[in-house]
């Protein structure tokens, strides 16, 4: 159902009310007061559905003047237009009634039609003025709303041609986390925060917008003092403003060296230059440049041709053989990654793993290779090659997967395969994420069958207790763990320390990135297991081991 709008008559003579009311109520809702002290309380209720006032000037109680005091005492009152009336027509009593805040003045006696029209102009000015702030504003912060901010940006960049000027774009990392934990009031508060002190910031010579929930950019002249000190305290400062504690901040900056390109590339290279730092720690701000966007560009190239290039069999499995120490004998294999590019050539796993670890690819790669791996077993068996396992990478994503039991136990099962013929590497690091969610996984995979092996040992991530509670079979060492223990004298490195630990604790040791003779004879002499690496691989394959 339609609701008409509010006006408030504000008069202490029932006639004139009464007048006014039959004038008006054929198209407005009319609400009455008969002093200022009562139009306030009305006010107090009604304030958000009211429109416009009709207020007469002499009252007991309060009068109009003080009312229209009162109002502009509270800017929520404030907005809502007032039509004077008196029956003195002096110049001077209109005048002191505008400078009180009043929007128009009428004289008594009434004249509808005239009283109609003022009223309509005044409610139609004012609502569309409320309509081009809600364009052009952001309801929550009062900064500039994003298209508008947008067309600031563009008038001040033709206007000062000669200036030269920083775009610097902010996001807050988890925002979600803030409203879910502290609930939406106290997330409202805190963009408020940010809004302020981008604005303090930035001083009258900037233009600052709400970009998006938790985004805020600013336009602001050119400097070079950018440092982490300064975004550090830019974060401490809202942190002290809010209930909410350490909140983290990320900064983009895009110096605008390009003025052929538009406004919204030029804020999306701020925010480009925010994304490349995200979930680093002590790392604040970023500025965008040609590496970055060099860098940037080559990974989206890579995350555009992913799903391609693993239909299109791109990607390929290569076995790298684990060596027994104690009989000198082939023991298993590590299966390995690598993407043939057919324009690209050779691309390193260190640039495209990591990028498929962040957009959620590794998990479709990871069961490729699974799948892979498990082929080239069966067609093993059936030449009657020897019958070893072969270790493949589970990656934290992986570990996430409410599926990843069931997905490795098909994959075995349609090679007709044991578990135990496939080695799960999960790297040290992914064991501190999660413990608890971690040792259930691993400790179900285990009781099915499947060889459970920590990769990257001596990385810098484990403790001894987390050592202790993983259910493990096989402790696989670090590669550049390997390479510094072996550099030391026999009586300063750990490596001894760490053999006696996992026969301690009944777990095969592995050492990773062999690449030496003097590192095998070390890993030989302190018991390890097995090894892997380079120099294995060559050495195996002249038939010199």
């Amino acid at each position: 159902m339609f609701t008409q709008r509010k006006i408030l008559v504000v008069e202490d003579n029932e006639i004139n009310r009464m007048m006014l009311g039959s004038i008006l109520s054929t198209e407005y809702e009319v609400l009455e007061a008969e002093n200022g002290q009562e139009a306030l309380e009305v006010l107090r209720k009604h304030r958000d559905a009211i429109v416009l006032i009709l207020l007469d000037i002499i009252m007991p109680v309060m009068d109009g003047y003080t009312f229209l005091a009162r109002m502009q005492e509270d800017p929520a009152l404030a907005s809502i237009p007032v039509i004077v009336t008196t029956q003195s027509d002096g110049e001077s009593d209109e005048v002191t009634a505008l400078s009180h805040g009043a929007t128009d003045f009428v004289a008594k006696p009434y004249k509808p039609q005239v009283i109609l029209h003022r009223v309509a102009s005044i409610i139609k000015l004012r609502e569309t003025a409320a309509m081009i702030n809600l364009v052009q504003y952001d309801r929550l912060t009062g900064l500039y709303s994003k298209e508008f901010f947008y067309q600031r940006i563009k008038e001040t960049l033709t206007a000062h041609p000669e200036q030269e000027y920083d775009i610097i774009y902010s996001n807050i990392e988890n925002f979600k986390l803030v409203n879910d934990i502290f609930g939406v009031p106290a997330g409202d508060r805190l963009l408020v925060n940010v809004a302020a002190m981008f604005s303090r910031q930035v001083g009258r010579g900037g233009i600052c917008g709400r970009i998006n929930a938790d985004q805020f950019a600013c336009l602001s002249e050119r400097r070079f003092d950018y440092s982490e000190q300064l975004f550090v305290e830019a974060g401490n400062q809202i942190n002290a403003m809010s209930n909410v504690k350490n909140m983290v901040m990320k900064w983009g900056i895009y110096h605008i060296d390009d003025r052929s390109i538009s406004v919204e590339q030029m804020c999306d290279r701020a925010l480009l230059a925010v994304r490349s730092i995200k979930g680093q720690y002590r790392k604040h701000f970023a500025a965008y440049d040609e590496a970055l966007r060099s860098r940037l560009l080559r990974e989206q190239a890579i995350t555009d041709s992913m799903e391609e290039a693993l239909i299109q069999g791109q990607f390929i499995v290569y076995l790298q053989p684990k060596y027994q120490l104690k009989d000198k004998r082939l023991a298993g294999a590590e299966a390995l990654v690598r993407w043939i590019h057919p324009e690209w050539g050779f691309q390193s796993p260190g640039e495209f793993i990591p990028l498929f670890e962040k957009n959620g690819f590794i998990t479709q790669l990871d069961q490729y290779v699974w799948d892979r791996t498990c082929a080239f077993l069966r067609d093993w068996d059936r030449k009657g090659y020897m019958q070893i396992p072969v270790s493949v990478n589970v990656s934290r994503a992986d570990i996430y997967n409410a599926d990843l039991a069931n997905i490795l136990l098909r994959t075995v099962h349609k090679y007709g395969l044991p578990p135990s013929r496939l080695h799960l590497e999960i790297t040290e690091s992914t064991y501190t994420e999660n413990p608890g969610q971690i040792i259930d996984t691993v400790t179900h995979l285990r009781e099915l069958g499947f060889i459970i092996e920590m990769d990257d040992f001596g990385s810098g991530y484990s403790s001894l207790n987390m050592l202790n509670q993983m259910p493990l079979d096989i402790l696989k060492l670090d590669m550049k763990f390997i390479q510094s223990e072996t550099a030391k004298p026999v009586n300063q490195g750990i490596l001894r320390f760490i053999m006696s630990l996992a026969r301690w604790m009944h777990l095969s040791v592995v050492a990773e990135g062999v690449e030496t003779e003097e590192q095998l004879e070390r890993l030989r002499e302190i018991g390890c297991d097995y090894v892997q690496g380079y120099f294995f691989w060559e050495a195996y394959a002249r038939g010199c081991l």
